[in-house]
């Protein structure tokens, strides 16, 4: 019997065009002779819109998308709800990104629906989502990252001077400005001085309530893909060479111009120091499936952790697929496919634990 897969895409995001990338990529991916493919469609308002099986390559991430005029609880129940059929094998792939999809919003939809499905459960993705949080948690945890500052949008209202007096005396510049629950680089900002600081504080506040500061660490960006479940898996470590000061959205998805060295240019040492710190994030925040975790690595070998991604970027160009065929040659479809296996095998352990109170 086939698995019926259903990946879901869009949604009301920032990240919106990512997330039609990496499904367009999935969803011709899947090999249709094991998975009945089910794309659903989220738009940009929140509306949920079922394509229906899919048989043939679809070419283009304009052939993803459809407008509904259902309400949002209308469109969930009559093109999702309804189309999940009985007595299958079914699995949800959330091919979504950043906001109402990597946040833990979806996950918890799907826990209530109690359907397998593909990636990391609630807390995981709230708190993976949330760059101050994990930077407390990193903190707790001995983990080596950069210096920070967490600043509130009320606290910024109240008082603003002080907000920036605090900000130059504790980070200083160049420092950069996140925030905190978005991905892509989407409002994120290097800041040399006072006057970038401001302008670049008022804009990340578009994106969110609470913001990170950090100081600037001088080194190369790398990264480590992590699958699995309670005996995760580390891949080989990835490099990027960058024209751009940092991978901003247009660096990432846009110019082209980012040349991926696989495996970094790092000592035996380093290596699995940086490897088994990746593990150890991926335990302490109770990952399942896969995540990706950035780093900073300077001059001098040290290494920092920038932050973790708990849906990383999907698409077969994107770092974490590349990452696991220089790793052991697992290509792009088995990649999809031990994730669909560890979706289901999650669940079938959830589903041994006790709902009521044992008696004795």
């Amino acid at each position: 019997m086939k698995v019926d897969v259903y990946v879901l895409y869009g949604g009301k995001s920032v990240e919106h065009e990512v997330s039609l990338l990496t499904a367009l990529s999935i969803i011709n991916a899947l090999n249709k002779e094991k998975y009945n493919v089910y794309p659903i469609y989220i738009t940009k308002n929140g509306i949920w819109y079922n394509k229906g099986l899919v048989r043939e390559t679809i070419k283009d991430v304009g052939e993803l998308k459809n407008f509904s005029t259902k309400s949002i609880l209308k469109s969930i129940a009559e093109d999702f709800l309804k189309k999940i059929k009985a007595n299958t094998r079914t699995v949800i792939f959330p091919a979504l990104h950043g906001t109402n999809g990597e946040d833990g919003t979806i996950q918890g939809l799907l826990e209530l629906l109690d359907v397998p499905y593909v990636g990391n459960g609630i807390m995981a993705s709230a708190v993976g989502f949330d760059k101050a949080m994990t930077k407390e948690l990193f903190s707790k945890a001995n983990v080596p990252q950069a210096q920070y500052e967490i600043l509130d949008y009320q606290e910024w209202i109240k008082s603003e001077k002080d907000s920036y007096v605090r900000l130059e005396e504790a980070i200083g510049y160049p420092c950069f400005v996140k925030p905190a629950r978005l991905g892509s680089s989407v409002g994120i900002n290097r800041c040399g001085n006072i006057e970038e600081l401001k302008e670049a504080i008022n804009e990340a506040f578009f994106y969110d309530i609470k913001l990170v500061i950090e100081k600037e660490i001088i080194g190369r960006e790398m990264q480590i893909s992590v699958i699995g479940n309670e005996s995760p898996k580390s891949s080989v470590i990835g490099e990027f060479i960058q024209e751009k000061p940092f991978m901003d959205y247009s660096a990432k998805y846009l110019d082209g111009k980012l040349i991926p060295v696989i495996p970094a240019r790092l000592s035996d040492e380093i290596t699995s120091k940086m490897q088994e710190t990746a593990l150890k994030i991926f335990k302490l925040l109770n990952c399942n499936g896969l995540a990706r975790v950035d780093y900073f690595v300077s001059h001098n070998d040290k290494f920092f952790v920038n932050e973790i991604n708990t849906m990383p970027g999907f698409t077969k160009a994107s770092m974490t697929p590349v990452l696991w065929e220089k790793t052991d040659g697992t290509s792009y479809q088995q990649l999809i496919e031990k994730l669909i296996e560890y979706a289901f095998e999650r669940h079938e352990k959830k589903g041994t634990l006790l709902y009521d109170r044992r008696i004795i």
